[in-house]
């Protein structure tokens, strides 16, 4: 494993399986200790600062970008854990899902080494943050059959790109787009029937 694009500092163990993304800073303070198991993804920019224990981050847990994780606690195994989330002194259950820009724990109180991972998902609290206007995702809802809706993930609204002039890359621009927002080729052919029809 290369170490030259990521930062570690005092008592730490990463299994060599894990993959680690630019700019993650991993460190633990004296007489603490952190522990990345085998397989974990950690994304762009991660912070993970073990203090006054053990954190540990289980097999095949994958942490978004940008995410802050302090104190002591345990990541159970094949969480995943949303980009921009902070979490103070707090464990997270095995296969638990913890969603982008979530604020979880208290930064004073310390996490119970015995804490067990089987316990219920813990109660998030989500900071909104002002979206733009133009664009907005739904969530897709299961159905009672166990089946997904395939409408419940397009678009709500069109993304506009509008430029006065011609734009070098316009082409690969487009590709782009239609690679990361499949549905919205779909989306627009359907409000131009919309509006044809009206």
């Amino acid at each position: 494993m290369n170490s030259s694009h990521f930062c570690v500092s005092g008592d730490v163990t990463i299994h060599p399986t894990a993959v680690i993304a630019s700019g993650v800073l991993l460190q633990a303070d004296p007489e603490a200790r952190v522990i990345i198991g085998a397989g974990v993804c950690l994304g762009l920019g991660t912070v993970i600062h073990a203090h006054q224990g053990t954190l540990e981050v289980e097999a095949e847990v994958t942490i978004g970008a940008g995410v802050l994780i302090i104190g002591t606690g345990k990541i159970g195994s094949s969480a995943c854990i949303g980009a921009a989330s902070t979490l103070w002194n707090h464990s997270i259950a095995r296969g638990e899902i913890v969603p982008p820009l979530s604020l979880l724990g208290v930064p004073n109180e310390r996490s119970p080494e015995t804490q067990s991972t089987d316990r219920q998902p813990a109660e998030t609290t989500v900071i909104e943050t002002p979206s733009v206007p133009s664009a907005s995702l739904t969530k897709a809802q299961d159905s009672p059959n166990g089946t997904v809706d395939p409408t419940a993930n397009q678009p709500a609204a069109e993304i506009q790109l509008s430029f006065s002039t011609p734009v070098y890359g316009q082409a690969n621009l487009n590709r782009l787009l239609s690679t990361l927002l499949p549905h919205r080729q779909m989306f627009l052919n359907s409000s131009e029937d919309a509006k044809s029809d009206g």
